[in-house]
């Protein structure tokens, strides 16, 4: 009887932790958890200003481009080469870089960003946990992901990438979103 008690309670509390964890991810159909975020020249921006103008593309790296993450590199390239189409379909994409800011100045320096994107900064993973999206294993810093937000905060797209490889690019996102005519 204690073993079979034992093993009640222990898958409870694997299940509590399981479905407190997937409570935490954003789901379509939700509204968008808002957050204010500094970009890496020191601007604030909130999501709930930018969506309030425009749809918005979420994409939470696991890395910074150029220094830790090979893949984030090649999805921000994938993205910002197609920095014209986005702005063509009123789409606003914001970068997140989960980790700190010198890192991020750093690798950033001296390059080109498309002025209709941005790049945030999450220094002490505030919103990584928000979104319940903290990879908390070693040498990880976020499971990289993309939320689709409408104008009016909610979210019709989401995807997260339990590994390093397996994230969007920048064609499959531009075709969710509606031809401008």
């Amino acid at each position: 009887m204690n073993r079979v008690m034992s093993f009640l309670k222990t898958t409870a509390l694997f299940l509590t932790t399981a479905l407190a964890l997937l409570a935490g991810q954003p789901q379509v159909g939700e509204g968008a958890p808002d957050f204010t975020l500094k970009m890496i020249a020191g601007n604030s921006v909130r999501l709930s200003e930018l969506t309030a103008a425009t749809p918005v593309a979420l994409i939470i790296l696991r890395g910074f481009p150029g220094y830790q993450c090979p893949y984030c590199q090649l999805q921000v390239r994938d993205f910002t080469q197609k920095a014209a189409a986005f702005a063509e379909a009123g789409v606003t994409v914001v970068f997140v870089y989960p980790g700190p800011v010198d890192k991020a100045s750093e690798a950033i320096a001296g390059k080109d960003f498309p002025a209709s994107m941005k790049m945030l900064v999450d220094p002490d993973y505030a919103l990584t946990k928000q979104y319940g999206l903290r990879w908390d294993a070693p040498k990880e810093t976020a499971y990289p992901s993309t939320f689709l937000i409408d104008t009016k905060g909610v979210i019709f797209f989401a995807k997260i990438a339990k590994m390093h490889s397996g994230r969007t690019s920048a064609a499959e996102i531009l075709e969710l979103f509606p031809k401008k005519k």
